[in-house]
């Protein structure tokens, strides 16, 4: 990057702190017009209150922001998008009880002269947004609730460029997505009109793909600017822990280890989204299941705890079959979701963490029905080790928390319900590296201890190398089944877009 281009956001000496937890300590850096700039850091580095700060959610305690030349101080997030900053959050901001159209001209869309929302007019305007970005599978009449996570996750970006900003903040905005291609083909088109791009990953064939440089915090400092192609993956890593971390994912020992006895059985399952889809989960065993978006995945994780109704089929836990119409009910039996969105499904914001892990089982801390704390506590700290939740995030707001150890602080409600069998729903989707690793031990444990686990990822390499087996899913119904010794992303990702023939010998078709 031309440094003789004058910055079009620079941070001066930025500090913010909350209570006694200083989340950004003296943060300079710049941001060329036409630049993208990664922003890395592990979960509680300091990178979400910086995106607070640029989207007007928060104010810094001391220190400046300036934006073309101006002091930069927006009030909220529509001051901020007036002066020329979109954000596109990882936890997104969309509205999930209005339509796609009403979210894209959120907080004012157009009234006519009555006084109404003019619904046709609003859907044909955002037909046409949507189109301008590339974005021809999503119905602009549609509820936001019914569509899938990676096409909110489209509308999230779109609604974000659709402001022409000078700056840009995407905040893992591919997380979510099946098509990273097209996520990085508008930010090549945006850079190219002169746009700045601050870009938050925990993925570096992200960082390298699209970034000349890039920012790591660690502990809310700034310890590295640097250009990425100077860089390598260990000193990236290094930089961001603060010790040696590569991004490296074993091959699960305990995947070899499953015993013979089902602990989950489903033949010719139907429901919403789903269609005659048959398995079986051994315990000791992680069973993947890898598709593209919407093909039913979250369809057939809903459908197994009840979140969906059962319209044929068979689930049978231990050999015995069940009836299961709620979460709570598939909990007494022995199975867990952790779901795929956890700010909106999985988590009580106005409560504190330890409460948010507590609560399947409150009853146990509950003698006389009155919560007793000291109780409360010492059944938390049963399973925190195992996810490597620190104990001093416990008595404190679950939205205080950084993405990782929120996600951590799920996963360990899962296990302190006692469950024999988890389905996790992309677990490690927007953490770092660090809670990855964390997440993946915890998974190894619990088969080790003989539990079982459904795992859905869209991070194919995560399946390659944590499952025993993975199943496929195309149209939603099952396209086939690879065993270990020949999983392969590009065999996964070969089923999933429907490619199923004679050549693919390594994988098992369903009928």
């Amino acid at each position: 990057m031309d440094e003789s281009v004058p910055a079009v956001l620079e941070f001066k000496s930025v500090f913010k702190r909350y209570g006694a937890t200083v989340a950004l300590n003296d943060v300079s850096f710049q941001l060329r017009s036409g630049e993208v700039c990664g922003l890395l850091g592990e979960n509680g580095a300091g990178k979400s209150t910086l995106v607070k700060i640029l989207s007007g959610v928060v104010t810094p305690g001391s220190g400046e922001v300036w934006l073309s030349g101006r002091r930069y101080l927006p009030a909220n997030i529509v001051d901020a998008r007036g002066a020329g900053v979109s954000t596109a959050f990882q936890e997104l901001s969309l509205v999930p009880t209005l339509s796609v159209a009403a979210n894209m001209f959120l907080p004012k869309p157009a009234i006519n002269r009555i006084g109404l929302i003019p619904a046709r007019r609003l859907e044909k305007e955002a037909a046409e947004i949507l189109t301008r970005y590339g974005v021809d599978d999503i119905d602009p009449a549609a509820l936001v609730e019914t569509l899938p996570l990676g096409l909110r996750q489209k509308i999230e970006i779109v609604r974000a460029l659709r402001h022409r900003p000078t700056v840009l903040v995407l905040d893992e905005a591919s997380a979510a997505l099946s098509d990273r291609e097209w996520l990085f083909s508008l930010v090549d088109t945006v850079v190219a009109t002169g746009t700045a791009v601050l870009y938050i990953s925990h993925k570096l064939d992200e960082i390298r793909r699209l970034c000349h440089r890039c920012v790591i915090l660690r502990n809310g400092s700034k310890v590295l600017d640097s250009e990425v192609a100077k860089m390598s993956d260990e000193a990236i890593f290094s930089a961001m822990a603060g010790r040696s971390k590569v991004e490296a994912i074993e091959q699960a020992p305990a995947a070899a280890k499953a015993l013979d006895a089902a602990a989950l059985t489903v033949r010719n399952l139907k429901g919403p989204g789903i269609r005659d889809v048959s398995f079986s989960l051994t315990q000791g065993e992680i069973l993947g299941v890898a598709g593209l978006e919407g093909h039913g995945q979250s369809e057939l994780f809903k459908t197994l705890v009840g979140l969906s109704p059962l319209y044929e089929g068979t689930i049978l836990i231990e050999g015995k079959a069940a009836t299961i119409r709620s979460p709570r009910a598939a909990r007494r039996l022995g199975l867990t979701l952790v779901p795929e969105e956890r700010k909106s499904e999985g988590l009580f914001h106005d409560l504190t963490t330890q409460a948010n892990i507590s609560l399947p089982v409150i009853d146990r801390a509950s003698p006389y029905n009155l919560v007793n704390k000291h109780l409360e506590r010492r059944l938390v700290e049963t399973v925190t080790p195992a996810v490597q939740l620190s104990e001093r995030f416990l008595p404190m707001n679950i939205g205080a928390l950084s993405g990782g150890n929120q996600q951590k602080a799920v996963l360990a409600r899962a296990l302190l319900t006692g469950s024999k069998c988890l389905l996790l729903f992309d677990p490690t989707r927007g953490v770092d590296v660090g809670a990855k690793q964390s997440i993946y031990a915890m998974m190894r444990e619990f088969v080790r201890g003989g539990g079982s686990i459904l795992f859905c990822s869209t991070e194919l390499d995560e399946l390659v190398h944590m499952c025993s087996r993975c199943l496929v899913l195309y149209r939603n119904a099952v396209a086939g089944e690879v065993a270990q010794e020949m999983l392969s992303q590009d065999l996964i990702l070969s089923l999933a877009s429907g490619y199923k023939n004679g050549t693919h010998a390594s994988a098992k078709e369903t009928a």
